[in-house]
């Protein structure tokens, strides 16, 4: 069995918690990505030439986004500007750091706030919208969904306040062995996790500390309103649910496929984990995600308000949505790439489907009800 090496994604509040490890294929992957476009270094500066000043863009992103130093390599040589990488800790610091820096930003523009944090940024005027060109059919799609009184056609927002880069989706995770060696019918559903044959056999995440955990609870507010979500956790804490407070702690040390001594085979996890538990010929997976219990999760790039170089950081943005930055997505980040038309890693196609049916809610009902919710839930759980 190959080992799962993912760590957890970006801290939902104030602990901080770092996202995911960056696979070392990011440096090969991007080395090479040179795409057509690319044009005279110079000529973002104008025909007369430009100052360093002028062609210089700067790129924020969360402590996992891999290896800057190649990013900025291939970046600089695709857009022709000269592209720095700057990391500001995970999702919920970046996040405010974006913030509290409105009018004088840190950099030109970033990656890496999701759909829990998105509408922060979007109702404090933080970020600048535009129309990249091009844009790939999906993340016109998901980006409309932050264009306040958006209707449904993707093709007639003119601009969009921040641009989906990658998507995945977070659900409970499997030890298929485990169930077939205690003749065990494995859970499918949330309704499942609750039930008395599974007592004391899951673990999950503390939301207030997790943007994992946190993507959890949304979905249980999809699933089962804001009237009885609470009454469901009520009725997972009476079933003996663990919480852990990150990504590492329960898939790592309490998930019976995570780790010497873990004793939980059910856990919160991503739809791709099963393509990380191959057996040694890479036929079967050793876990299994129940997509009955997968919510969405989607990352996000933008370009700052008030940024030194707009041009430049709308560049950025582009080659961010490029065929060759896109293609390496699956294997530095663990995500789907935004462009459907990106080929998957052939594990991909058969252990890690993407959710047809996710409980999902939208950005901006995340942002309008996500501290009541938390609130609630710390009072319901006694967490």
């Amino acid at each position: 069995m190959r080992t799962h090496t993912r760590t957890p994604r970006s801290s939902f509040a104030l602990p901080r918690l770092s996202r995911r490890a960056a696979a070392a294929l990011l440096a090969t992957g991007l080395a090479v990505a040179l795409p057509a476009c690319a044009g005279d270094p110079g000529a973002p500066a104008g025909e007369g030439g430009g100052t360093a000043e002028s062609t210089a863009v700067t790129l924020v992103v969360h402590d996992s986004f891999g290896d800057p130093e190649a990013f900025s390599a291939a970046a600089s040589a695709a857009t022709g500007y000269d592209v720095e990488v700057v990391t500001a800790g995970d999702g919920g610091e970046l996040t405010n750091k974006l913030v509290l820096t409105k009018g004088a930003p840190i950099a030109d523009a970033f990656f890496g706030v999701d759909d829990t944090f998105a509408s922060r940024l979007i109702d404090n005027g933080v970020v600048e919208s535009f129309l990249p060109d091009p844009l790939p059919a999906r993340a016109a799609e998901l980006g409309a969904q932050l264009v306040p009184g958006h209707t449904g056609d993707a093709a007639s927002v003119s601009a969009f306040p921040m641009i989906p880069i990658d998507l995945g989706a977070t659900c409970m995770n499997i030890d298929s062995g485990w169930f077939a060696e205690n003749d065990l019918t494995p859970p499918q559903s949330y309704e499942d996790l609750a039930d008395a044959r599974y007592r004391g056999l899951t673990v999950v995440i503390d939301p207030t500390a997790s943007s994992t955990g946190a993507a959890f609870l949304t979905g249980t507010v999809a699933a089962y309103g804001e009237t009885g979500y609470l009454d469901y956790w009520k009725r997972l804490v009476d079933n003996d649910v663990r919480i852990e407070s990150g990504w590492t702690e329960a898939y790592n040390g309490q998930f019976t496929q995570g780790g010497e001594g873990g004793t939980h085979p059910v856990v919160l996890s991503y739809s791709t984990s099963p393509a990380w538990t191959l057996s040694e010929d890479g036929e079967t997976s050793t876990t299994e995600a129940l997509l009955g219990t997968c919510t969405t999760q989607i990352e996000y790039a933008g370009v700052l308000a008030g940024a030194a170089n707009p041009a430049g950081a709308q560049a950025v943005v582009e080659y961010l949505l490029s065929p060759e930055f896109q293609a390496t997505i699956p294997e530095t980040m663990y995500m789907y790439p935004v462009d459907a038309d990106i080929e998957l890693p052939e594990e991909w196609e058969r252990f890690a489907a993407l959710p047809t049916e996710p409980h999902d809610l939208t950005p901006a009902q995340i942002g309008a009800d996500r501290e009541t919710w938390l609130k609630d839930w710390s009072d319901a759980v006694g967490w």
